[in-house]
C-alpha cells in the first residue's frame, strides 16, 4: 500500500549517477510522482528546492546537491458532478475501464468546465485518485474527437502503479485509424520526435530540436481506393502523436481538422477524425492480473468503412 504523507518534506541527495540530469526528469523517476508533468507542477508552485533555492524545471543537478520537495494535500474540487451516462466495461475497487464517446473532453480546461469525463465520473463515484491535488482519477487521455478505451484510477495507489506502467510502456494501447493514400508495405514504424510548432502554437509537429522521442507502429488491415485502415500501436504517448506522425508520412488521418484534408474528408460524410482506441491492456495494480479489453468501432466509423467496401465491390463501368 502506498502511504503518502501530504505536506511532508522529502530530501534526496544527488549522487554521481544523477548528476547532470534535469530536475523535472529526476523527480519523475520517483514512485510517488506519477509523471514529469506532475513534477513540473510541483516545481511551478515552488514546492521543490535545490540546496534551499527555488530553481526552474530545466535546472541541471550537480553531485552532492540536496533536492527537497513536498506534495500538497488534496484540494476540494470545484467541479460539479454531472449525471452523464458512462459506457463502463469494467469496474472494481481500484480501476474503471470505459469507452469515451466522441465529442467528450476528458479533463476540464479553459472553455470546457462542464460536460467532461471528469464531471461524469464525479457523479458516478467519489472514489477517484487525487494525484495532482484534485480528485479526478485521470491516468491518460484521448482527444475530444477521438473515441475509445480509457482506464481511470479510483485511488492513489492504483494511479501511481498505472502511471509507472505507462512510463515503462507496460500499458498497451491500440487504435483503428483510417488514413489517406495507398501503402506498398504491410507494416512499419515511425520514429520522429514531436514538439510544439514554433509557428502554430496550438499544433504539434515533428521537430528534431526540443522535440520528445515518439515511436508509432502500424499495420495495414484493409486497403481501399485512396484510403487504408490501419491498426496503430503507441510505444510513446505524445500529444496528437498518431495524427502528427501520419501527417508526417503523407498519410493524414481522415477527418482530422488540424492535420488532415478537410475537403476530401467531407466526401465520406465523416464529421470527425477516424481514430478509435479499440484495445487496451495493462497489469491490474492490485491483483497483478493481466487485463485486456476491446471496444468495437462506433456506428459512424463503421458506416464509413461499409461505404468504402461497397465502392471496392462495384463492377467497373
Amino acid at each position: 500500500m502506498v502511504k503518502k504523507k501530504y505536506g511532508r518534506v522529502h530530501r534526496l541527495t544527488i549522487g554521481a549517477e544523477d548528476a547532470g540530469e534535469r530536475l523535472d526528469s529526476f523527480l519523475s523517476k520517483r514512485s510517488d510522482i506519477p509523471s514529469r508533468s506532475f513534477a513540473q507542477h510541483l516545481i511551478s508552485r515552488d514546492l521543490v528546492c535545490v540546496d534551499g533555492r527555488v530553481v526552474g524545471k530545466n535546472y541541471h543537478l550537480k553531485k552532492g546537491e540536496i533536492v527537497s520537495f513536498k506534495i500538497p494535500p488534496p484540494e476540494e474540487t470545484s467541479l460539479v458532478p454531472e449525471d452523464i451516462p458512462l459506457d463502463i466495461l469494467y469496474e472494481d475497487d481500484d480501476v474503471i475501464v470505459l469507452s469515451k464517446p466522441v465529442g467528450m473532453v476528458v479533463h476540464p480546461a479553459h472553455g470546457h468546465a462542464t460536460g467532461t469525463l471528469v464531471n461524469a465520473l464525479l457523479a458516478h463515484t467519489q472514489r477517484l485518485s487525487q494525484i495532482g491535488g484534485v480528485r479526478r482519477g485521470i491516468v491518460h487521455r484521448l482527444d475530444k474527437n477521438t473515441s475509445g478505451l480509457l482506464v481511470v484510477a479510483k485511488n492513489d495507489e492504483a494511479h501511481l502503479n498505472l502511471a509507472r506502467q505507462l512510463k515503462r510502456r507496460g500499458v498497451k494501447r491500440s487504435y483503428l485509424v483510417l488514413v489517406h493514400g495507398d501503402f506498398d508495405v504491410d507494416f512499419g514504424t515511425i520514429e520522429a520526435s514531436i514538439g510544439r510548432s514554433p509557428v502554430f502554437r496550438k499544433k504539434m509537429t515533428v521537430i528534431s530540436r526540443a522535440g520528445k522521442k515518439a515511436i508509432t507502429h502500424f499495420w495495414v488491415r484493409e486497403r481501399f481506393k485512396g484510403y487504408a485502415l490501419l491498426k496503430v500501436d503507441l510505444e510513446t504517448g505524445r500529444t496528437h502523436q498518431i495524427r502528427v506522425h501520419m501527417s508526417f508520412i503523407k498519410h493524414p488521418v481522415v477527418g482530422d481538422p488540424q492535420y488532415g484534408r478537410r475537403r476530401a474528408d467531407r466526401e465520406l460524410g465523416l464529421k470527425r477524425q477516424f481514430l478509435h482506441a479499440f484495445r487496451l491492456q495493462f497489469i491490474h495494480p492490485h491483483t497483478g492480473e493481466e487485463m485486456g479489453f476491446e471496444d468495437k468501432l462506433p456506428e459512424d466509423l463503421e458506416r464509413v468503412l461499409e461505404g468504402l467496401r461497397g465502392e471496392m465491390n462495384q463492377p467497373p463501368a
